[in-house]
């Protein structure tokens, strides 16, 4: 989800105890909604009562109020009130009311949770909605429609949507004298434009590009790129040649010095980087618009699409609306949550810097950085991956986050990492 900067890049990883702990809880939980409730027909027009909308992000407020406003023009006897829980304790709160069957009525889910959750029951399907017609999952992508769907059963439909692409400081590269990529490239054109951007302006402490630590911006596209992956039926995906290259790309990057190293991105994350002034190219989030808007070089932000390395790929992923299964209005919940997947409702809510999850209404996010070319991130849809999750992703982040620095930095050979990590994942997965 393309929302407050510092959100977007870590919003996929919860903390791996807290999840282990949630999945314990909700074990033997069974829904105990109000029979009536999960019978009303939530297309009628005599629909009454309060539910909650619970979310993370304070600057999209007003966009909500304004879809609030526009929904109780249908349904002026629903009262919506908004909860807002800042991201760092959004999920511990969520885990508190899922164990005791209080979930607000309507919520932000996420990829990474929303399997724990639909797998305890926690989540209405949106079936009803589809099946009626209230909700077109065709105006969605794909990929973003299947990450909310659990054993052929969809249960949210995304809000809006977020892939990765190269964020460039033409700046940079004409003071190096190196040529702006154009259109296609692959690994190798990365590889060298960054070391020769590095080589040039080493004297002034920048660099051409950053390896990083979060997957969904940086090793997951390129193990997608080597035609590898990072779950696979059930089982860890790092120990094959695939997803090794994917991440000797990184290891690659840092060893020829056209990156940071790790100790100094640890210190220094790469977005900060970039922001400084120190950092020719950036490989992030569409979310990451929001911290350049008003950047001072923001005239010479260029948005140039992932290099190729053996197959085109990128990571999709956003957020959903999803109606709790023990809501006491479901009625209006399923009512309220169908009124945000229209296009109505995307086009309000794309007012707040978001990438809108239904086809045709990015024109705003497009119109943001007019010369930037940010339609590449539009583009990306096409032969975007869903973020890899599973019914406890939080555990397997943890085990990536403890051992792969080791292999970017060249402590290790990459090999012996991905053993490693895969043996770790696979006792996680199993344990799900």
């Amino acid at each position: 989800m393309a929302t407050a900067v510092s959100a977007p890049g870590r919003r996929t990883a919860v903390a791996a105890a807290a999840a282990a702990v949630f999945a314990l809880t909700l074990a033997g939980c069974s829904s105990d909604g109000d029979d009536a409730a999960a019978n009303a027909d939530p297309e009628s027009t005599d629909l009454s009562g309060t539910i909650t909308y619970a979310v993370w992000d304070q600057t999209q407020v007003d966009g909500i109020q304004k879809n609030i406003d526009a929904f109780n023009v249908e349904h002026p006897d629903v009262t919506v009130n908004v909860d807002v829980t800042p991201w760092a304790d959004y999920w511990t709160k969520r885990q508190t009311e899922a164990s005791s069957n209080t979930l607000p009525d309507v919520l932000w889910m996420n990829g990474p949770n929303f399997q724990l959750y639909a797998s305890n029951d926690k989540l209405e399907p949106i079936t009803k909605l589809v099946d009626s017609g209230a909700i077109d999952p065709s105006k969605y992508p794909s990929a973003l429609v299947d990450l909310y769907s659990l054993d052929g059963v969809s249960y949210g439909m995304p809000k809006d949507f977020d892939t990765i692409g190269i964020w460039a400081n033409k700046a940079l590269f004409d003071e190096a004298g190196v040529a702006l990529p154009e259109g296609d490239w692959t690994w190798e054109q990365f590889q060298e434009t960054a070391a020769k951007i590095s080589t040039a302006l080493k004297d002034k402490g920048i660099y051409g590009a950053a390896a990083g630590m979060d997957g969904q911006t940086t090793y997951y596209p390129t193990i997608f790129q080597a035609g590898g992956s990072v779950i696979d039926n059930g089982k860890s995906g790092y120990n094959s040649p695939e997803s090794q290259a994917g991440l000797q790309f990184w290891a690659d990057l840092i060893a020829s010095g056209a990156s940071p190293t790790i100790p100094q991105l640890t210190d220094q994350s790469a977005d900060q980087w970039f922001l400084s002034g120190k950092l020719a190219m950036y490989q992030g989030g569409s979310w990451y618009r929001a911290a350049l808007t008003d950047a001072d070089f923001k005239d010479d932000i260029r948005a140039l699409p992932l290099p190729k390395g053996k197959e085109q790929a990128n990571v999709i992923h956003g957020v959903a609306n999803v109606v709790s299964a023990n809501s006491k209005n479901k009625a209006a919940a399923q009512a309220f949550q169908a009124f945000l997947a229209s296009e109505q409702a995307q086009k309000t809510q794309a007012e707040s810097g978001i990438i809108s999850a239904y086809e045709g209404t990015q024109d705003t996010f497009l119109a943001a950085l007019p010369n930037a070319g940010l339609q590449v991130f539009l583009d990306a849809t096409k032969y975007a991956k869903p973020l890899p999750v599973s019914a406890n992703t939080a555990a397997w982040n943890a085990i990536e986050t403890e051992l792969l620095p080791a292999a970017f930095s060249g402590e290790r050979p990459v090999a012996d990492v991905t053993a490693d990590v895969a043996k770790q994942m696979d006792a996680a997965l199993a344990a799900e």
